[in-house]
């Protein structure tokens, strides 16, 4: 959006095929005090064709040209300068023209032949004011609709964990790390199934903007559609896989996933790692990374499939956070070294972590401190928590209940 400033020049454009009313307007401008430069037109099609014509504050258009007239006029140099006010130059008898201009997007009429240089002064600032005021009122309703559209997608990208009776809280975080992105590669998810096992996945699409975006997503609501379908471990990777090629739309693009399977009733968890970061486990105050088996990233060489279970025990009381690669690859100040993993695992010992909400907003803040704000990659973090893995009644079959203990 052009910035008016009165102590800088106004950039004019006059659109006007009769050469004396062009020179009757010229003058006037000279005896306004205006710091302005001129450009003059003599049709539409000179308009259309003048290098400049984006760059214009204002645009004084007669309404009777060679190749267009009226409101047609009017709606054809809207189109072509839409950030330029326009006011229109009028005869003694064409008042209702004027008004109806006005009422088609231009922000002012002048009548030829009645216009003094300070109103000509008045009306070019206050066009081009009132020009500035709607680009502002336009993009503030753009803003706003931009996140109404974001609050409804978020939904599908961030579901509400579908947990029932478990001592087992799931708490999440992601931004995208993309300005004003509405959705990002990263997906998470997670869910307990009537047997009571808790099953999660974390992810990240390989690549930015909406087409990861879109794939991510995918493969989240595949996961869930087939965790509660019942497949597991290899199978379910496999499937995952199929889906991403069958979705994706470059033959490079590629996902790195971690699957959680956690079983509070006999307090140990079974994970896959499809080219992801290990999960961290925190207890008794201390975080380390666990030891687990990698395998190949999804997408990367469909069918190969050479992903293995790992096991872990589960301390009484304890968290495991899977997280994306956006926590870890920020800079650690200004240093030229990567934060990685062991620098993560600094902060979040240093961290107080009676507050799950406030450990992990803390963990983010110091993170993108670290790197200056610096962060172009999406960041996703499930937390697993529990207090006492002591067996718990399975849930009943059917629905899922309400989901718990999530953020």
């Amino acid at each position: 959006m052009n910035t008016f400033v009165p102590e800088q020049h106004v950039r004019i454009i006059l659109v006007e095929d009769d050469d004396g009313d062009a020179l009757l307007v010229e003058e006037l401008l000279i005896d306004t005090g205006l710091r302005y430069h001129l450009i003059r037109c003599s049709s539409l099609a000179a308009v259309r064709a003048e290098p400049t014509v984006h760059a214009a504050d204002c645009i004084l258009l007669d309404l009777h040209l060679p190749d267009a007239s009226g409101i047609g006029a009017v709606a054809a140099v809207q189109e072509t300068a839409p950030d330029a006010a326009i006011i229109v130059l009028t005869g003694l008898a064409e008042s209702k023209a004027g008004s109806e201009a006005v009422a088609a997007g231009a922000q002012d009429y002048l009548v030829k032949g009645q216009v003094a240089p300070d109103l000509l002064h008045r009306a070019v600032r206050y066009a081009v004011h009132r020009k500035q005021a709607e680009r502002a009122s336009a993009d503030i309703r753009a803003g706003q609709l931009r996140a109404e559209e974001n609050a409804r997608l978020e939904r599908g990208l961030l579901p509400q964990p579908m947990i029932s009776a478990s001592r087992i809280r799931a708490t999440s975080r992601y931004l995208p790390g993309r300005e004003r992105a509405l959705l990002g590669g990263d997906f998470l998810d997670v869910v307990q199934t009537p047997d009571g096992q808790l099953h999660a996945i974390v992810g990240d699409v390989s690549g930015h903007g909406p087409d990861a975006a879109a794939l991510g997503v995918c493969l989240r609501i595949a996961w869930r559609s087939l965790t509660l379908g019942g497949h597991r471990a290899q199978d379910l990777l496999l499937l995952l896989e199929r889906m991403l090629v069958a979705e994706r739309t470059q033959s490079d693009l590629f996902a790195t996933v971690t699957l959680a399977c956690l079983d509070p009733a006999g307090g140990r968890a079974t994970l896959y790692l499809a080219g992801h970061h290990a999960p961290l486990l925190t207890s008794a105050g201390r975080t380390h990374e666990v030891s687990a088996r990698h395998g190949i990233a999804l997408g990367i060489a469909p069918g190969h499939a050479n992903w293995h279970a790992s096991e872990l025990v589960l301390p009484d009381r304890g968290a495991l956070m899977i997280y994306t690669d956006g926590l870890v690859e920020g800079h650690e100040g200004e240093e030229p070294q990567r934060l990685g993993v062991e620098g993560l695992i600094r902060l979040m010992d240093r961290i107080p972590a009676d507050d799950t909400d406030a450990h992990l907003d803390e963990l983010i803040t110091q993170v993108r401190e670290l790197n200056a704000n610096r962060h172009t990659d999406d960041l996703a973090i499930l937390r697993l928590e529990w207090n006492g893995v002591a067996p718990l009644p399975a849930p009943a079959a059917g629905p899922m209940a309400q989901s718990v203990g999530t953020s």
